[in-house]
């Protein structure tokens, strides 16, 4: 039989050593067993090529290991494969390659350039994992848990294969925010267990914002103490039995920092600290008042986005910072530490006289080398105890240590002049790597940033810019994708904004550029989801469910439904109320149907599987008449800024979810049909404003009030039309935190009676508090 190689993946010859491996002997008598086909793994390895036969593996195939960084990989490998699989193997027993074992070597010649590299051998006799170094091995042990857990049982035959593998880039990296919303040290763990599995390396803790500080430092307690807890905005913050304020706090002890770092340095994994300075203080400055500009106290933010509050540049200042570095360093032992340097909005400095008077005294000549200044001071004592800076592509502002490394976030333009400059990079472009941005329009994502990055755009981001000189790429470090987490309030949402698009950056962290192919990919993506389910991570169900556009005549009981998934999975249909399956019709192009329908539909992989449960899409006369707030669109020209927002109440529980422009919220309907409609029942709640807006401040917008708490106004033929209604709005939402409105319409303006672009906004600041469209109803005559 020829050899077959694994599409779009360049082959290899194998050695003289592991053609022997693949042919010496005859296979073991057949077992009840799952014969796996096709190795589907993620992130691509390097090279692969399969041979003749297999390896039949089950309970009673023995591990062997020499050596310590051995023996963890036999174990790391036979704890997943009883997670996965229920297979449960022997202890790994000393010794190397055997017939009918599973051996793990170190050793010195498999890619010594490439420490993290190794070379995985399956023949019908055995299998041999062998790497350099530690990391490979691990490596290693997770590529062939990818391949069993393939099989959904303790028996199963490998094909007969060899790999060899390293990794493209050195830093493969995930940042998660624990500051604007706090992970229990379980929930950290777990996030170092999926990184390890998808071969990433580096986690960068944001651990420190205007929101909290989460971390223990002994000298200071105060900044866990009070830097630690903020009062949530709205209802969020009160206790509704007793009218008290609720604070949300955490913070990571010493003793808890320590077990993850020496949890992920099990997984071979690096913890990257952040310790934000100059702004993004203000958790800080509200624990410490004197290390702030101002005299004024401030509290611990309870407000996203980007605030005004900075540290000051006295020498006290720097010594409190130096003294929190000095309890970072003994905490982390990496190589990096992070010091922010995003976002610092200069108006503090620029109308302190103080800090002017010190700008005169170090010789500086505007505020950018004022932050140049303090960059400076953080990079010269963490290089004294052998650590390298690491900040955001704004410490370029002003000049930068020649040792210190930029993270380039606001897209690619800062890395590339970084390079220029012979600083080293990782690529982080917020475009292509932010995953709090959602991942599709489907209409129950969670809360977050409705512009999307969608798992083709991380799979496809090139972390080396082509505009980069050839000489320069070697400054390219790797890449990093960032999990903000304002919106995050839980870990389950967490999980949904991390999986599957994890999967898209392990492989274009890992995979050589020639080897990425994002269709061979997405025929992949359904096993990595089965091992997703094996491990207990909760992916996002969204990128993988069938979706439905829905254009009705309530009148003429017609609709035509359009059906498609965000990834291109072929969809199957049902239209009597059953759940689809592989024998039901596959959609091929928009449905007619007569109301009333009940439309029940499914992505399947090429098996045949459903890839989420079916979409229920019950139509008739009555739903035509409403539409939700993720159904109604974005008015043209104005609140450009939209989020996802989290309504604030109530205090436990599931809470409402709006669409909201928030520099100036206004929604639309586009096409509705008003024929036969005098009134509207809009349903509408009322939200905090919880935003700093900085220099985007005279952006936010709003229709002046002619009413003492603000109107609902309706116009028709678009946000430009003629008002159509003006109905005044109450001093409070009910109990509940919504009003029905009742809206009487005047139609007599519109050129057409039939249909319109109906738009919605409410009058007066959006500050403290802002009304928001939850559902809008068509009432007919």
């Amino acid at each position: 039989m020829p050899v077959r190689l694994i599409p779009r993946l360049p082959a290899v010859a194998l050695g003289l050593a592991a053609a022997a491996l693949l042919t010496a002997c005859a296979p073991r008598p057949q077992r009840p067993h799952e014969v796996v086909a096709a190795p589907a793994l993620i992130p691509a390895p390097a090279r692969l090529v399969t041979g003749d036969g297999g390896f039949d593996l089950d309970a009673a195939t023995p591990l062997h290991a020499d050596g310590e960084a051995a023996q963890q990989a036999a174990r790391r490998f036979a704890a997943l494969a009883a997670r996965s699989n229920g297979l449960r193997l022997a202890a790994p027993a000393a010794g190397g390659p055997a017939p009918g074992a599973i051996a793990f070597v170190l050793d010195p010649a498999v890619s010594p350039e490439a420490p993290e590299g190794y070379a995985l051998a399956i023949g019908s006799d055995g299998i041999v994992v062998r790497a350099s170094d530690a990391r490979g091995l691990f490596h290693g042990a997770t590529t062939l848990w990818q391949l069993i857990a393939q099989a959904q049982g303790e028996a199963m035959t490998l094909p007969a294969l060899r790999i060899d593998d390293a990794p493209r880039f050195g830093w493969r990296g995930l940042m998660l925010d624990s500051a604007r919303h706090f992970q229990s040290v379980d929930e950290i763990k777990r996030v170092l267990d999926a990184m390890a599995v998808h071969k990433l390396n580096v986690f960068h803790w944001h651990l420190t914002d205007d929101q909290g500080w989460r971390i223990e430092i002994k000298r200071y307690p105060r900044l866990a103490e009070v830097g630690g807890c903020r009062i949530p905005a709205g209802d969020g913050g009160i206790d509704p039995a007793t009218g008290a304020p609720v604070p949300y706090c955490g913070y990571y002890t010493q003793d808890q920092i320590r077990e993850i770092v020496a949890y992920a340095a099990a997984l071979h994994i690096e913890v990257v600290p952040e310790i934000n300075g100059p702004g993004h203080a203000q958790a800080a400055v509200s624990a410490y008042p004197e290390l702030g500009v101002l005299d004024t106290p401030v509290p611990v933010l309870a407000e996203w986005g980007v605030n005004r509050t900075l540290f000051n540049v006295e020498e006290s200042t720097f010594t409190f910072l130096e003294n929190v570095l000095a309890e970072v360093v003994d905490l982390f032992p990496g190589r990096y530490v992070h010091v922010g340097g995003d976002e610092a909005v200069k108006d503090q400095w620029e109308a302190s006289p103080r800090v002017q008077q010190r700008m005169r005294e170090l010789g500086l000549r505007d505020e950018a080398q004022l932050q140049s200044h303090f960059i400076g001071r953080m990079e010269r004592y963490l290089s004294t105890h052998g650590r390298r800076l690491i900040g955001w592509d704004e410490i370029l502002e002003g000049g930068l240590p020649p040792e210190a490394t930029v993270m380039s976030w606001r897209g690619i333009e800062g890395g590339i002049a970084a390079a220029a400059l012979g600083h080293d990079v990782v690529m982080s472009p917020s475009s292509d790597l932010y995953l709090d941005y959602l991942q599709t329009d489907a209409p129950d994502e969670p809360p977050g940033r409705p512009s999307m990055v969608t798992l083709e755009q991380v799979y496809r981001f090139e972390p080396v810019p082509a505009a980069l000189p050839a000489a320069q790429r070697h400054h390219i470090l790797g890449v990093q994708a960032n999990m903000w987490t304002e919106h995050t309030r839980s870990f389950a949402r967490l999980q949904h904004n991390l999986f599957p698009r994890m999967a898209a950056l392990a492989e274009t962290a890992w995979s050589p550029a020639e080897a990425r192919d994002y269709a061979g990919f997405l025929a992949r993506l359904p096993m990595q989801l089965q091992r997703y389910r094996a491990l207990d991570i909760a992916y996002a169900q969204t990128p993988f469910q069938a979706l439905a556009t829905i254009e009705g005549d309530r009148r003429d009981g017609t609709a035509r439904v359009t059906l498609r998934n965000p990834l291109g999975y072929p969809i199957r249909y049902t239209l009597d109320g059953r759940a689809p399956d592989a024998g039901s019709p596959r959609y091929t192009a928009p449905l007619d149907v007569r109301l009333p329908v009940q439309l029940r539909a499914a992505a399947f992989a090429a098996d045949g599987t459903p890839l989420a449960p079916a979409t229920t899409h019950a139509v008739d006369a009555t739903s035509l008449l409403t539409r939700h707030n993720a159904e109604l669109a974005v008015c043209p020209d104005v609140g450009r800024l939209l989020l996802r927002l989290e309504d604030d109440g109530p205090l436990t529980g599931e809470r409402a979810i709006f669409n909201v422009t928030i520099f100036h919220p206004c929604w639309l309907w586009p096409a509705a049909d008003l024929g036969d409609i005098d009134r509207l029942t809009v349903r509408a709640g009322r939200m905090p404003y919880a935003f700093q807006l900085a220099h985007d401040e005279p952006q936010r917008t709003f229709l002046p009030a002619r009413t003492a708490h603000g109107e609902l106004q309706v116009q028709g033929e678009g946000c430009a039309g003629p008002v159509l209604a003006t109905v005044p709005l109450p001093a409070a939402p009910d109990a509940d935190g919504f009003v029905s409105l009742d809206v009487p319409l005047d139609t007599g303006a519109l050129a057409s009676r039939r249909t319109t672009d109906l738009c919605l906004r409410f009058t007066g600041d959006t500050r403290p508090t802002m009304w928001v469209v939850d559902a809008v109803t068509l009432q007919p005559r």
